[in-house]
Order: structure tokens, then C-alpha cells, then sequence
């Protein structure tokens, strides 16, 4: 059966979230949704996820799931939030244990499990969820962090940072976990689905000579088009450029505080005696003296 899609971009951080529905049922998914923050002024709003509620209700739909393809380091997940708005449960892929562990005792977040009970489904290679009366297959697709996976849904595959758009290529390597060989090899796995299959990336950083944002291409186009990626680059060369690429990038501006939501669910960290709620910059001086 076919999906029905429709997708909400956010330009402040340049990311897709998708409501992939079964039309006859009336039932969606949503995958990466975005929780705004501004960093100047700490405020965090809910104006992205409330757009996809709304774009929800007039098709609607009921909620079953609020899917990460991994945890994102460029943008807050409004999955928390979702999750109170729907009773939708929530799901990411099962090595979140790893950046949980990673990042617990660099912001010194003691509420955090490290267990992944933050979300209410761990997922592994294979697992499949229903979605009406279509299902969601779930696809382990590491490389750009341990954690990532796609989510095929009949002809869509939602793919989160695997691959962006042809023009621009494939996602860095460099966070925790990552590894280039493993993108690779889950890019194969992706250009290995049939030909027709649409594939949904979670970014669109629009380059140079392209003004508008995109989000869906084919299997057929990846392969043939890709920058990184397209048929006939090998492992090696493939590795050997990512590193190249990754060794000169700038981490994400909202790196830091989005990582502190992402492993907790979308939750923010808990509030003080005097109830105030901090997000914590660890500082890393080459002061001398």
C-alpha cells in the first residue's frame, strides 16, 4: 500500500519533519519533529509541532507514532511534547543507550537513564510497527551516529541524515559514534531498495545555485546523482572524502542544547529548588595562567 506524506519545513534549522499517514484508517506517524529555541533568549516554543498537529487534525488523523530516525544535534525534538499533545508513543533507534551514556556525565544530567527508558520503544534492524493497516519497517542505518535508522513505510523510506538531496550529498561522520565506512554500507543498503522507492531526508541545507528546500528524491536518483554517493564510488574513496570534509566542519550552533533535550525525549532538564530550568555549556578553555 502506499503512504500518504506531507511535509513541514522549518528554516530556522532547516529540517523536515514528516506525517506519513494511512489514508483509509486515519492514522499518522511523525517523524523529527522540531521543538523551537532561540538561543539569544532561552525561549523555547512550540510553533513547528503545533503546525504539524494542525496540519494532522484538518486530515483527521490520530497520532500512533512520533518516530527520531537518531538525535539530532541541530535541532530541540518537540517529541515530548507531542507525546503530551497525542498519547502517541514515542520511538528511537535501541543505541541511544551509547549517546546517553556519552553525554550523561558531560552535562551531569542525573535524571537521565542511560537506558533508554526516555522513549517508549527501542528499536533494532527488522522491528516493524504497525501504522493502520500499513506497517513501518525499521531499517538500522549507522554511520552518521550509532543510532541512526530508517523507516520504510511502502514505497517511502524516511532515511533522517543517511543521505541529504543529491545536489548536496551525504551526512558527516564526526559525532559520537559515527563512521564513515558504516554510512557507506547504509547507503548500499538504501540504493538496494527498488528503484521507484522515495527516499525522505530530515535536512535540506539548500546549496549554492538551489533556492528552494527539498526533501524527497528516488532510490534511481540517489544513485545516479548523489555528489558523495552515486554508483561507482567506492568504500575507500567515499571514506577517504567524508574524513577529509569532516575534519573541517564546525560543530551544529545548537549542538550542545539540543543534545541535553534529544536524550531525554524531548524533555527539558528538570527544574532547580527555585524553579528555574538550565541548559548547561560545558566550556573547554586554552586560557594559560
Amino acid at each position: 500500500m502506499t503512504p500518504q506524506v506531507r511535509t513541514f519545513f522549518d528554516p530556522a534549522t532547516s529540517t523536515a519533519t514528516h506525517l506519513v499517514f494511512d489514508p483509509a484508517k486515519g492514522v499518522g506517524a511523525i517523524i523529527d519533529p522540531v521543538l523551537d529555541f532561540d538561543p539569544k533568549s532561552g525561549r523555547v516554543a512550540s510553533r513547528s509541532a503545533d503546525q504539524v498537529l494542525e496540519g494532522a487534525a484538518a486530515l483527521g488523523l490520530t497520532i500512533s507514532w512520533i518516530l527520531e530516525t537518531h538525535p539530532h544535534a541541530d535541532h530541540m525534538t518537540a517529541a515530548g511534547y507531542l507525546k503530551k499533545k497525542t498519547g502517541a508513543k514515542t520511538a528511537i533507534g535501541a543505541r541511544i543507550l551509547d549517546i546517553q551514556k556519552h553525554f550523561k556525565p558531560m552535562f551531569e544530567a542525573e535524571d537521565v537513564s542511560a537506558d533508554g527508558r526516555e522513549f517508549d520503544r527501542l528499536l533494532a534492524d527488522g522491528d516493524r510497527l504497525p501504522l493502520g493497516e500499513l506497517t513501518i519497517e525499521v531499517m538500522a542505518t549507522p554511520g552518521h551516529t550509532p543510532v541512526c535508522v530508517t523507516y520504510r513505510v511502502g514505497n517511502a523510506a524516511f532515511m533522517g541524515d543517511t543521505l541529504f538531496m543529491p545536489d548536496y550529498g551525504s551526512a558527516r561522520c564526526d559525532f559520537v559514534g559515527g563512521d564513515a565506512a558504516a554510512l557507506y554500507r547504509s547507503i548500499q543498503k538504501l540504493f538496494a531498495l527498488p528503484d521507484d522507492t522515495r527516499l525522505f531526508t530530515a535536512h535540506d541545507y539548500k546549496p549554492a545555485g538551489r533556492d528552494e528546500a527539498a526533501w524527497e528524491s528516488t532510490v534511481a536518483e540517489q544513485r545516479a546523482h548523489n555528489i558523495h554517493a552515486h554508483i561507482g564510488v567506492s568504500e575507500e574513496a567515499f571514506v577517504a572524502m567524508r574524513k577529509g570534509r569532516d575534519a573541517y566542519l564546525e560543530p551544529p550552533v545548537l549542538m550542545l542544547p539540543s543534545l541535553q533535550v534529544n536524550i531525554r525525549g524531548g524533555a527539558l532538564p528538570p527544574a532547580t529548588e527555585l524553579g528555574h530550568v538550565f541548559l548547561k555549556i560545558p566550556v573547554r578553555s586554552s586560557l594559560e595562567g
